[in-house]
């Protein structure tokens, strides 16, 4: 079974939208589990301080190397095969292929940061995996993971109604998703390209190679390198 466990300063945000809709009936049904751990359970001293000032000056609060380190070693025994994952903007992006494949393993440890970030000595003592979400800078990791996780959880065997539904999603084949359309046939003038009201389907996965092409070489050239000229 997938099992996540996070480790925040705000237990309470999860599993939040991830209780709902398919993760949340998933949830019920056991086919993975959520484990959220305060990191504050470590804290130091009267107030359970979890942070302090940056060494070398500058503005903010960095949160502490041995905290951090008791709260990952109370979270996940040392042969703890799942991933651990810190959040990060500096990360590496996170991409479908990697959601796919922590999909099928045991799950994952994911640490959501606040303050200005985490002291860089337990990214390294903990082997820590640093993770985007994309180019911007939120207020904690805790939306980032839960991100993360439900881009995972969806991808479980059973979560889904039909497997083969995710097959043709944005970038599962490399390319951005064709347009998908639906009744009323005419909608304020609009109306669904005639070729997907025929009924010739070698036709219409044509046409959807085409558009999903189309759609990622004005969208995202950078996906778009290996495709052949238009």
């Amino acid at each position: 079974m997938f099992r996540a466990t996070l480790l925040t300063l705000f237990p309470a945000m999860f599993p939040g939208p991830l209780g709902q809709s398919l993760a949340g009936d998933a949830l019920a049904r056991g086919l993975w589990a959520c484990e959220t751990r305060d990191i504050r359970e470590h804290g130091l001293g009267k107030h359970r301080a979890v942070d302090d000032t940056p060494a070398g000056g500058g503005f903010g609060m960095v949160m502490r190397a041995d905290v951090l380190a008791a709260s990952l070693d109370a979270a996940a025994a040392a042969d703890d095969a799942r991933p651990k994952l810190v959040m990060s903007p500096r990360g590496a992006p996170f991409t479908q292929r990697q959601a796919r494949e922590w999909a099928a393993g045991p799950g994952l440890v994911i640490l959501c940061p606040r303050f200005e970030g985490v002291d860089e000595r337990v990214i390294a003592g903990r082997g820590l995996i640093e993770v985007s979400i994309g180019d911007y800078v939120l207020s904690g990791g805790e939306i980032a993971a839960l991100a993360i996780l439900d881009a995972c959880v969806r991808l479980i065997p059973g979560v889904m109604g039909k497997e083969e539904s995710g097959h043709e999603e944005s970038f599962e084949t490399g390319l951005l998703e064709y347009p998908q359309y639906t009744r009323p046939r005419e909608w304020e003038g609009r109306a669904i390209p005639d070729i997907l009201l025929s009924g010739d389907h070698a036709k219409i996965a044509k046409w959807r190679r085409a558009e999903a092409e189309r759609i990622t070489r004005e969208r995202r050239p950078d996906l778009a390198l290996d495709l052949p000229r238009p």
